[in-house]
């Protein structure tokens, strides 16, 4: 199933893209076209990049993270300064992620830019974890956010029974991917669509928030700070649940090769998403605050249900159908992205062949994205929302954290490599040491749970010895793999 890097090859009417030695092939590479060749096509505009960006963030974190954000940081204050930090450090990683999205014009995100700065073991590692643990798990917290809110209206007098949410969200993940598995194009559609949704969610939940403050309804802002101090071991799981909400911002570079002239979208896609996002985020915080008390938010499973059903009355009802479609949006658009990165992962050796395949009439990677189906079922079944978050976090920030380094590394190892849109070096320094700073502190916040992603993390490094350099596999083994 494992396989050393391909030469382009036609199999069974869908091509496989690959090239030898561990560099990607780009579309953008100058090398001929090959008649017959089955490709991802170039269908992401600027409007389509930001729905992506923006309906990609815009999901569960806003309408859960605030109770994980207000829990470990013990005041309204702290909570809110949290928000507007995490949108700050959200936006220069966004920015990083720009300039390396216009240097290195590879679709694949975070495994592209490893591999080019780092080499294949750590490249290897990041797709190995993200393909066990890290897009499972964020499926399931996502999905399940969609269950909840979903079935809200059906139960508002009672408790939602658990396998019913788990049932439906099941229903839900399934639907994101026969989509993603159909056409790339209403995957688009569909995305820009539910992006105006999750906007119209927002507004509903900011507007009423600012005619709240009009008429002075600011009791919950006295002695904002005032509370539980906020712990050393406290504040990285509230960074963690904060950044959650923000995450979403590197999946344009996922789908480089299918953006149109990317050296200006992709830097204008960011920018503009994640102003919108920031200032949407934390103008949705305070608006919750106008209405529901520290306590009262602790206790809500449902916030903006909650805020909706103080100030809306029966229009309350349309709230968790919005956010219900805000939480579709974001799967959506997450299975979307990484479904290349495994793509690009599979074109270098480093996943099962089959993995590499185009549907040769719908021109989507259907093998790459139908992969998540069994492993997000059973993260759905078997798991706890906020545990999930918890430990999913570690691996991911980790290495969004060494991707920013080697963004700096790359500054050094290749000056005169042609960048378009470059930052000032602080913002990638401040970015990587504080991912790698929270991440350590992490070790000590949550033990259990990010020791498990450690634990995870750590078998890549065996499986890939295992899997990918050891040429003299037995008979027994390679039959074992199917070979």
């Amino acid at each position: 199933m494992f396989r050393k890097a391909a030469v382009p090859t036609v199999s069974n009417g869908s091509y496989l893209q690959g090239q030898a030695n561990g560099k990607l092939s780009s579309m953008d590479s100058g090398q001929p076209a090959q008649e017959g060749k089955v490709v991802l096509k170039k269908k992401v505009t600027l409007l389509r990049g930001i729905s992506i960006i923006i309906g990609t963030i815009i999901g569960a974190g806003i309408f859960i993270s605030p109770k994980g954000i207000l829990k470990n940081t013990g005041s309204v204050g702290m909570s809110l300064t949290v928000w507007t930090v995490c949108g700050i450090l959200s936006l220069f990683g966004a920015l990083c992620y720009a300039e390396l999205g216009t240097c290195i014009k590879k679709s694949g995100g975070h495994y592209t830019y490893i591999l080019e700065a780092f080499g294949p073991l750590p490249a290897f590692v990041r797709v190995w974890v993200e393909l066990l643990i890290i897009r499972p798990a964020a499926t399931a917290v996502i999905s399940l956010a969609f269950g909840r809110y979903i079935l809200e209206p059906f139960f508002m007098q009672c408790e939602i029974p658990e396998l019913a949410i788990k049932l439906i969200t099941a229903v839900g993940i399934t639907l994101v991917m026969v989509l993603n598995s159909t056409s790339v194009s209403w995957s688009a559609r569909i995305q820009m669509f539910l992006t105006f949704c999750k906007l119209v969610a927002i507004l509903i939940i900011v507007v009423p928030g600012v005619i709240q403050l009009i008429k002075g309804e600011t009791q919950h802002f006295k002695n904002a700070f005032a509370g539980n101090d906020a712990s050393v071991m406290g504040l990285p799981l509230a960074f963690y649940s904060g950044m959650y909400a923000y995450s979403g911002w590197f999946y344009l570079n996922f789908v480089t090769e299918e953006v149109e002239n990317p050296e200006k979208n992709i830097p204008l896609a960011i920018c503009i998403s994640m102003i919108i996002v920031t200032i949407g985020y934390v103008l949705t915080n305070v608006a919750y605050f106008t209405t529901i008390s520290a306590g009262e938010l602790l206790l809500s499973k449902a916030v903006a249900v909650t805020f909706a059903e103080r100030l809306m009355g029966n229009f309350s009802l349309a709230v968790p159908v919005f956010v219900a479609l805000s939480c579709f949006g974001s799967m959506n658009g997450g299975i979307f992205a990484v479904s290349r990165m495994f793509f690009v992962a599979s074109r270098e050796g480093h996943l099962p062949e089959i993995l590499s395949m185009i549907h040769v009439r719908k021109h989507t990677p259907l093998p790459a994205v139908i992969v998540l189906h069994p492993l997000t079922m059973i993260m759905l079944f078997n798991g706890d929302l906020y545990s999930l978050l918890n430990f999913l976090s570690f691996a991911r920030w980790l290495f969004i954290g060494l991707v920013v380094a080697g963004l700096i590394y790359l500054r050094y190892k290749q000056p005169d490599m042609p960048r378009p849109f470059k930052v000032p070096l602080f913002i990638p320094a401040l970015f990587s040491f504080t991912c790698l700073f929270m991440v350590a502190l992490s070790l000590y916040s949550d033990p259990v749970n990010t020791g498990i992603g450690f634990a995870i993390t750590l078998t890549g490094i065996p499986a890939y010895y295992l899997f990918i350099v050891w040429d003299n596999k037995p008979k027994w083994f390679r039959k074992l793999l199917g070979k």
